[in-house]
């Protein structure tokens, strides 16, 4: 029985080592995320890690994951009509980021990026739209302005690396 202790206390060390060093080693992505590699000596790798379980050299490389499914983010602000009208909009917008382009979003704007790009390019397009009509005109023609922005926000969140699924006016208070 001494002899059968002795061998556990002996070889529980060493095992309990091997495990959380394989531990360390790996990284689980869950379904609708992607996982971004740091590398300590490299930097960020060029290429994101779908679904499932995979390694990395501990200490050296770090996953960082993103949420990759579509979100809904509100957009408000106040501003002036062609008529010189005070006009408050509120627009939904669905989007999610491009998932070729995750290194570079991770470098160029962190894991918050949308807090950070929707916000401003959302104020800037509506502002912009707004002022080129009338304030009656924002409301008989709510198709023909919701196009626009659609359009013009498209073109702004492509340059974030962003896709935008879905913008809608939800709201207009002249």
């Amino acid at each position: 029985m001494a002899q059968i202790l002795g061998t556990i206390a002996k070889w529980a060390i060493p095992v309990g080592l091997a495990a959380g060093a394989a531990q360390s080693a790996m990284y689980d992505v869950q379904g609708g995320y992607r996982a971004v590699i740091f590398d300590r000596i490299q930097g960020v790798k060029s290429v994101s890690v779908g679904e499932g379980t995979h390694f990395l050299v501990p200490w050296l490389q770090r996953a960082v994951l993103f949420d990759v499914r579509t979100k809904p983010r509100n957009i408000s602000t106040t501003t002036g009509s062609k008529d010189m009208q005070m006009v408050s909009l509120t627009l939904r917008v669905l989007h999610r980021p491009e998932i070729k382009n995750l290194p570079s979003i991770y470098q160029n704007l962190g894991l918050d990026y949308d807090e950070r790009v929707l916000p401003s390019i959302g104020n800037e397009v509506l502002k912009s739209i707004v002022a080129q009509f009338d304030a009656s005109e924002l409301i008989t023609q709510r198709e023909v302005v919701s196009a626009k922005i659609r359009e013009e926000l498209y073109k702004r969140a492509k340059d974030f690396n962003l896709a935008l699924e879905d913008v809608s006016i939800v709201s207009v208070y002249v």
